[in-house]
């Protein structure tokens, strides 16, 4: 069994990818490395799952999803081994999306078009899964957001792409049978993270003592889900194959969240006890684009494929603050 993983130099398509092949799958990633943030961390990344190579258990190529010419031919002699896509590749950010749509565009619509191009043309193919967003939700105030609601007033670019992409997906399921799923993520967080998600960003400038920029006064409220609990979800979901029925096709979403929402400030509150040193904050208003409250309903998932998120902020965060010390030295 083979598995594509595309973002796998990201913070999620890394721990995917390095949990497989510690499994004993094959991993092919592809990932195009761009600097949305410092590439150094998504070479980093590549450099752990590269000590896999000697057991000839993951290669990598550096590819632009959206390039389908490129990505068809790379893929070309694999594409009878694959049978799951792992599919993670996308450009993240709700406030860059703001001033960068053209990329959006590029990576989220062309590029996950590719993506689905190219599994229609994999022999073999068992399972695409592939990465939505809770911003899909926009502001909906039917808390916890469950996957049954209206998902078509989205407040961001991003948001708007994740859900053209689960739009793109349900369609070539129903036209080409090709069993897909795909998952909304609840702020994903932990260990080898993204450097522009709040808790990074919080956790630099406290230790570096610079103020923090708080928006919304921190009365924000988010579910914030740990990098394990995540990936447990993503392995336990490939082995759940969608069945077409009468009435839909072969395409399921789910959320993927630790069903708890929490204050930004609480947060901020855990940072501090684990760094040992106060943040300096400095409140903003309310940023354009940016959602109140996201908090998961996860009773389909717990219940088709037993996900049970187990770390909670007061555990993962300090989990966190230890890696990136390690990781800067400090």
């Amino acid at each position: 069994m083979t598995f594509l993983v595309t973002g796998v130099a990201g913070f999620i398509g890394f721990h995917v990818a390095n949990y497989l092949c510690k499994k004993g799958f094959k991993v092919i990633g592809i990932d195009n490395l761009n600097d949305y943030y410092e590439i150094s961390l998504k070479k980093a990344r590549l450099k752990e799952l590269e000590k896999h190579k000697k057991a000839e258990l993951f290669e990598f190529y550096k590819i632009d999803i959206s390039d389908f010419s490129k990505l068809k031919k790379t893929l070309e002699k694999d594409k009878k081994n694959i049978t799951k896509v792992i599919h993670l590749a996308a450009q993240a950010g709700v406030r860059y999306s703001l001033d960068h749509p053209f990329k959006y565009a590029d990576s989220n619509l062309t590029g996950h078009l590719s993506i689905l191009e190219l599994c229609r043309g994999l022999p073999n193919l068992e399972h695409l899964i592939y990465a939505s967003s809770s911003s899909v939700y926009g502001n909906n105030d039917e808390l916890p957001y469950d996957v049954g609601q209206r998902t078509d007033n989205p407040i961001s670019l991003y948001a708007a792409t994740k859900k053209s992409a689960e739009l793109m997906s349900y369609s070539y399921s129903h036209l080409y049978n090709i069993p897909m799923t795909g998952l909304r993520f609840f702020t994903v967080y932990g260990h080898w993270g993204r450097p522009d998600m709040a808790y990074y960003k919080f956790t630099k400038a406290i230790f570096e003592n610079r103020p923090i920029d708080v928006f919304a006064k921190g009365k924000l409220k988010r579910d914030f889900t740990y990098i394990d609990d995540i990936v447990d979800g993503i392995i336990g979901i490939s082995k759940k194959i969608p069945k077409k029925t009468k009435n839909a096709p072969a395409h399921k979403i789910y959320n993927l969240g630790n069903d708890k929402t929490e204050e930004v400030l609480r947060m901020i509150k855990i940072l501090e006890e684990a760094i040992g040193k106060k943040a300096k904050i400095k409140f903003l208003p309310m940023q354009p684009g940016d959602m109140k409250e996201t908090h998961a309903n996860i009773k389909d998932s717990r219940k088709d494929f037993g996900f049970n998120p187990k770390v909670k902020i007061d555990q993962g965060l300090p989990e966190f603050v230890q890696w990136y010390k390690s990781y800067n030295r400090l």
